[in-house]
């Protein structure tokens, strides 16, 4: 099984410091590698690796063929191109996505923006869109400072199954930590609560494999 681990977080993680979502989605990836022995880890760090954002020359660069490109255009589709077959060789993925301003980061906006490539990842159809990237399981650890789960304000959960379904992922979990900016004991039980739901993920992707 292969696992790809995208952390968005503006913030690196370093020497155990960083970001919640970062750090969570670490130990969600580590406790699925341990109820899938032999699993292979991917971990793409967006705020390690910053994936450059979607402009005019990028889509100059998409819509020129091949053959035709620039080597400057080239090498800039090749950056989208590793991701997408990172993406296209999980089994799993695993994403860490704080809340920014109520949406989700710039990091993981450029993300999404370089996976998404008609033809590739997904296709126009005579009955609609089809997501080309599909038998794959989703988790995203939400982490954010209030609590907005359920409420108008969480536009991320809203957009992110629109999209991940958008190119066939439909298979999605969300894990939520709320209230980190509301207190020391807030915080505790958000993280506490966003364990609580990383065991029982990982509880049930082991029963599914065992059965």
């Amino acid at each position: 099984m292969n696992i790809l681990q995208i952390n968005s977080s503006a913030r690196a993680f370093d020497n155990g410091q960083g970001s919640h979502s970062t750090r969570l989605a670490n130990e969600l990836a580590a406790a699925l590698q341990q109820a899938h022995p032999g699993a292979q880890l991917t971990v793409r760090d967006l705020a390690r690796q910053p994936h450059p954002a979607l402009d005019e020359p990028t889509l100059q660069a998409l819509f020129t063929p091949a053959e035709a490109r620039t080597p400057e255009q080239a090498a800039r589709v090749a950056l989208d191109d590793a991701l997408i077959a990172e993406l296209q060789a999980a089994d799993v993925v695993v994403l860490g996505v704080p809340m920014y301003n109520f949406g989700v980061s710039t990091q993981l906006k450029n993300w999404i923006d370089a996976i998404s490539r008609a033809r590739v990842t997904f296709e126009y159809t005579a009955t609609g869109p089809r997501g080309l990237l599909q038998g794959k399981k989703v988790y995203a650890v939400l982490t954010r400072g209030g609590k907005y789960r359920g409420t108008p304000a969480d536009s991320q959960v809203p957009y992110l199954k629109t999209v991940l379904a958008f190119l066939g992922m439909t298979d999605v979990e969300f894990i939520y930590a709320e209230g980190l900016n509301m207190g020391p004991e807030a915080e505790a039980a958000a993280l506490a609560d966003a364990r609580n739901g990383i065991a029982a993920a990982v509880h049930t992707a082991r029963t599914e494999a065992i059965a």
